[in-house]
């Protein structure tokens, strides 16, 4: 009796151990190699950049080359990748970026990487929402005749994605889908319009020409385009959702990232012969963000602009989803690892979603939202808006932030497979990751040093110091924890980057 009893409970409590398992553990199998390219891409938002980055970096840097940026960037992040996708294949984690520095830099650097990727990714998705409030409060004006404040549609917007972010990830990656593949092909129809009717120059290359990249601008223009970039990196984070993370990760990390190059290196030399190589800088520093509109109208119609002008709108919408569901993996990976409470830590009733994170990421967001809404006592048109200041200061906080985690990856790549005696077999990706790393540290030098120039600060300006400072006091606030976590609680400093497995071998050394 006393046997069978012991038996029973034995079982109870494994019954209860897998349940907490599934708790802490992300669906698998939820997404395919389609899925996951569309829920990365989604975060690229194709229209965003082609209709508002490409036109600020033409005005603000005047360089005509803009095309061939995005190839040069395209090979530096393919560099990256090769490193990075072969990692994916060995480290299987939510936390991706300080999932991978942990297993190459160590425990303390990861719970750095760690913050520093929270705070950079919650960054680039809150800054989207001070350009979607706007442009959404501007279609309200122009159709319906509606005048509504930008953080109306903002806040919406934030609890719209909320809900959403605490669904399957494949449901999110339905919508994801539907909205990138309308955008894309709306912008593949604007690029065969300017090649069909292009300006006085006709089809020049000339914006592909190495003597555009010349002058002081171009380390602050190569801060602008790789900011566009970013998403693509994102595939690692969601590799325990797929059925075959070391093969989907890596393909879709580089049909993502030559994807991207060629088509924002297109997009660009489009916008340079509808407008003209001698006249897309001026054009752009008179239009803005209206340049690609008013190219669309002359070429393809009003009615064609307007659905233009709507998708522009689905399609932050895309980005700030796609970015959600990023930070709220990161969250319950460090939930599950104890750099955030345990509640982060698991997911959420059927969904398999981690719904903690969700709702810490839109707690975030309405409370930022609401900061600068209060703050916004200024025409939306005047670009010191506080609505427009949000998207540029944490967009560059953001995209900083990413860009420093990339480098921090490549070095992590580097030390990994030279710890495991794999240097010889893995030299190639080894050279790789360690040029990726050196290009990506100029651009981070450059970012901060020009951060006044990204942000359109003033003379005299605290802003362009301040900003940056951010970013640093997360990377050393999270190196802080990691110190302490260390000294206090060695076990769970070895579990840092682990991910699942620390936790499967919990379980395992758990039952007698």
């Amino acid at each position: 009796m006393t046997t069978g009893s012991s038996s029973t409970s034995r079982s109870a409590e494994s019954g209860i151990s897998t349940f907490k398992g599934q708790e802490r553990a992300l669906r698998a199998d939820r997404l395919g190699t389609g899925g996951l390219l569309l829920s990365v891409l989604a975060a690229t938002g194709p229209i965003m950049v082609v209709a508002g980055v490409m036109p600020t970096a033409f005005a603000v840097m005047g360089i005509v080359g803009q095309p061939l940026l995005f190839v040069v960037l395209g090979v530096v992040l393919v560099l990256f990748s090769v490193g990075y996708a072969e990692m994916s294949r060995h480290v299987h984690n939510a936390g991706a970026f300080y999932a991978y520095v942990s297993r190459g830099l160590g425990g303390t650097a990861g719970a750095g990487a760690a913050l520093l990727a929270l705070v950079a990714y919650s960054a680039l998705q809150v800054g989207i929402y001070g350009i979607f409030g706007f442009e959404a409060s501007g279609l309200f004006a122009t159709y319906a005749d509606i005048q509504i404040a930008w953080w109306i549609p903002a806040l919406v917007a934030a609890l719209v994605v909320g809900t959403l972010g605490r669904l399957k990830i494949d449901v999110n990656a339905r919508v994801l889908g539907v909205l990138l593949v309308i955008e894309v092909a709306l912008v593949v129809i604007f690029d065969l319009a300017a090649v069909a009717d292009p300006a006085r120059e006709g089809l020049s290359l000339h914006a592909f020409n190495p003597d555009t990249l010349t002058g002081a601008g171009v380390g602050t223009a190569l801060c602008f385009c790789i900011a566009a970039f970013t998403g693509f990196e994102q595939a690692p984070v969601y590799a325990e959702e797929t059925s075959r993370p070391h093969v989907l990760v890596p393909r879709v990390m580089f049909l993502a990232v030559a994807g991207v190059a060629v088509f924002f290196a297109v997009s660009s030399w489009a916008l340079t012969v509808a407008a003209g190589p001698s006249q897309i800088v001026g054009a752009s520093q008179k239009e803005s963000a209206n340049l690609l509109f008013s190219l669309t109208e002359s070429r393809l119609g009003a009615t064609f602009t307007d659905v233009l002008h709507v998708l522009f709108v689905t399609g932050m919408f895309a980005a700030l989803l796609s970015f959600h569901n990023v930070v709220a993996r990161y969250a319950f990976a460090m939930g599950r690892e104890g750099l955030l409470p345990r509640a982060f830590g698991q997911t959420t009733g059927t969904s398999g979603a981690p719904g903690t994170g969700s709702l810490l990421q839109t707690a975030v967001s309405v409370v930022v939202i609401g900061a600068f809404a209060i703050s916004d006592d200024k025409p939306t048109g005047d670009p010191t808006a506080p609505v427009l200041q949000l998207f540029t200061w944490c967009g560059n906080v953001g995209a900083l932030g990413v860009i420093l985690l990339m480098a921090a990856a490549s070095v992590s790549v580097i030390v990994f497979f030279a710890r495991r005696g794999a240097a010889a077999a893995q030299a190639w990706r080894m050279v790789t990751s360690a040029l990726a790393a050196v290009a990506l540290l100029v651009i981070a030098v450059y970012t901060v040093k020009d951060f006044d120039v990204l942000v359109g600060a003033a003379p005299g300006s605290e802003v362009p110091w301040v900003l940056p400072g951010i970013i640093a006091v997360a990377l050393v606030a999270g190196l802080v924890q990691g110190l302490v976590l260390r000294s206090r609680a060695p076990e769970a400093h070895a579990r840092i980057g682990l991910g699942n497995e620390a936790f499967q071998l919990e379980k395992a050394a758990a039952v007698p």
